[in-house]
């Protein structure tokens, strides 16, 4: 049997960055992870995902070359490059971590983990005992009950990552981040992508006003999208020339629709990874949303807590990242400041999009008292430089407490830098007359905050 201050089950974001702080400041930890160091997003999510953007991104770019005064140079997407370089930026980040995880005082140890009671955590034959136990064994893809999931070509995320051809036609079901992102992606790539959404509308972590635009904007560049629609199966056709594809039978408002494709992607959302973890053993209380937490990411078992993903409260990297340095500090008795409340995100679609705080939806329904200041991409000097005019922001004020800002929504180039600064702003509390007064560089995109604070 094996002691430590800390176990971490998982050695994604929240679980790596958790370990390193706790070794930082004298507390040993033992690291458990089953399968590659780095965790779903470092592998198969977040870093993956985002070197296909960017390879789009410059693809977009090469598709208005002449704007730029560059004629007849031409250019032919080579896939199996892309996907290689996608490799090597991958292994080369996991590299890192295994490094990061060689911090004295932190052991790793591989293996699929389960809990023999609350303190006591089994991996193999060897068992491993801590006053404070850590999990972060993130989440997996969810699949809807639809028939024909299961047939060859229909894939989650991780399998679209790992394919070795652009498919001609891309069926996604599911406008969210992850099927956003990949219409994006693979319509730049030159697959003809279709997106099938149950919704009103796309990514409702957005401000309805935004993702509405940011959806039109992606539409315009040859993806369609056929929103309110329920799938109601998905079945294997013979296509041309005696090939096999597959077809998408679903309802719009009632009526039947069907959509041929060689690949289908289920981006319909994440569930908790909870399964082998034996719960039950430690007395944790947990459902299919995830393990039950309170607000220092507690369970009911004192001294065993859960971060990131599976406990289902916030899927972002980030969010496991801040919630573990919360949970260590917390055995440390080291007091922190991080506001849960203020979290940014970001859409890496091109353009992308990003929010943080309060939406103007949320405000309307709550009916509390505010302002709306929109911003304009085509109106400001480096966005028309760039040749990235298509974009707005939406800045909330709370007309009740000093104009205090609460809220970003925004799409167009670099919209995540720029929600990223408000969101700095929102943990100091700024109000629209204080960022009135900072002085920003001359030309930049951030300048449109500014002329919305004026």
């Amino acid at each position: 049997m094996i002691h430590s201050d800390i176990i971490i089950i998982g050695s994604g974001p929240g679980g790596y960055r958790a370990a390193h702080h706790a070794a930082l400041h004298g507390l040993s930890v033992t690291i458990i992870e089953k399968s590659e160091a780095g965790g779903t997003c470092l592998n198969r999510g977040c870093i993956p995902t985002k070197t296909l953007c960017r390879n789009a991104e410059i693809v977009d770019i090469l598709r208005h070359a002449d704007t730029f005064g560059l004629n007849g140079e031409g250019y032919a997407l080579n896939f199996g490059r892309v996907m290689q370089r996608k490799l090597e930026v991958v292994t080369q980040l996991r590299s890192s971590v295994e490094t990061l995880m060689q911090t004295p005082g932190i052991t790793l140890v591989r293996g699929a983990a389960s809990f023999a009671d609350a303190h006591t955590v089994v991996v193999g034959d060897e068992q491993y005992t801590a006053d404070n136990i850590i999990i972060a064994t993130g989440s997996d893809s969810k699949c809807p009950p639809i028939e024909g999931t299961t047939l060859p070509g229909v894939v989650t995320s991780t399998e679209l990552l790992d394919i070795d051809h652009l498919p001609k036609r891309l069926c996604i079901i599911g406008a969210g981040v992850i099927g956003m992102e990949f219409a994006s992606v693979f319509s730049s790539f030159g697959s003809n992508v279709t997106v099938i959404e149950f919704l009103k509308e796309c990514l409702p972590v957005l401000d309805s006003d935004i993702a509405k635009r940011l959806r039109q904007t992606i539409g315009k560049r040859g993806v369609e999208f056929y929103m309110q629609s329920a799938v109601k199966c998905i079945t294997q056709t013979e296509g041309e020339e005696g090939a096999k594809q597959l077809t998408v039978n679903f309802e719009k408002k009632g009526k039947p629709v069907s959509i041929d494709a060689d690949v289908v992607l289920i981006a319909t959302g994440r569930k908790p990874c909870t399964e082998g973890l034996a719960l039950e053993n430690a007395g944790i209380e947990y459902s299919p949303k995830g393990i039950v937490v309170d607000d220092n990411f507690q369970t009911n078992v004192s001294g065993v807590y859960a971060i990131g993903d599976v406990n289902g409260r916030c899927l972002l990297a980030h969010a496991a990242t801040f919630q573990g340095l919360h949970v260590v500090n917390s055995i440390l008795n080291r007091p922190n400041d991080i506001q849960f409340d203020i979290m940014p995100s970001a859409i890496f679609t091109n353009p992308e999009a990003a929010s943080v705080g309060l939406s103007e939806d949320q405000l309307k329904a709550s009916q509390h008292p505010y302002e709306c200041r929109k911003g304009f991409y085509r109106s400001n000097g480096k966005a028309l430089a760039m040749n990235e005019t298509d974009g707005m922001i939406k800045l909330l004020i709370d007309t009740a407490e000093n104009q205090r800002i609460i809220g970003c929504h925004a799409f167009g180039a670099h919209s995540a830098d720029m929600v990223q600064e408000i969101s700095a702003l929102m943990n100091s509390g700024t109000t629209l007359p204080q960022l009135a007064n900072i002085i920003h560089i001359h030309p930049t995109l951030s300048e449109i905050l500014h002329d919305m604070a004026l």
